[in-house]
């Protein structure tokens, strides 16, 4: 058996993956998923076929931002599907506008059943309306913290709390005297005997 140069080189640098297909059926595929990713926002599929995906939808939808008859015929080269084009042109570029790469996320799923291969979800990242509203809900809450923080006019709010906590005890104090006055009031048997006049030869109590 002659060795030859070609049959010991090994593969560095050459990150593509075929995905177990030749060229041809390799390109179909992408292009089906590619169209079907536009038309549906998200779809889900294996974690290696979503990641070859990504790079080949997302150079497509950078092209659709300059809406020309050059990048037109550009993208429906790769896609050749009126409706996909039209959508990613239309609806799916105006939402992307102001995005500087990364249209799309993967989520992993876990494992098939089957054959235990690794299943993901590849969605368009600007049609996900659940998490939307959860990231401008949580913009939207103020934080608060436990210390005392300074208002508009300068003065601390813990300062304000001791006042009112001084002015609180300050109240309680005052309700609270009359009840000890009361308390030591003569009782009227006693003014009776301070009242009574004193017996001759006896000296007078106190």
């Amino acid at each position: 058996m002659t060795v030859t140069y070609e049959t010991i080189t090994m593969r560095h640098g050459n990150k593509i993956n075929h995905l177990g297909r030749t060229h041809s059926h390799r390109e179909a595929m992408l292009k089906n998923m590619a169209i079907s990713l536009i038309q549906y926002k998200r779809i889900e599929t294996t974690l290696a076929k979503a990641k070859e995906l990504r790079k080949y939808v997302e150079p497509l939808i950078t092209k659709s931002k300059n809406d020309s008859t050059h990048s037109r015929r550009t993208v429906f080269s790769y896609l050749q599907d009126k409706e996909a084009i039209k959508t990613l042109f239309g609806e799916i570029a105006e939402k992307v506008a102001t995005r500087n790469g990364g249209y799309t996320r993967i989520i992993k799923l876990g494992t098939r059943f089957g054959d235990n291969a690794e299943v993901a979800l590849i969605e368009l990242v600007d049609y996900n309306e659940a998490l939307l509203t959860s990231v401008d809900e949580k913009s939207t809450k103020t934080r608060r913290s436990r210390r005392g923080g300074k208002k508009a006019d300068g003065t601390a709010e813990t300062t304000d709390l001791v006042e009112t906590i001084a002015d609180e005890s300050s109240a309680e104090v005052i309700e609270e005297t009359p009840a000890v006055e009361e308390a030591v009031e003569v009782s009227p048997a006693v003014e009776e005997a301070s009242d009574a006049p004193a017996v001759e030869g006896e000296e007078p109590k106190a």
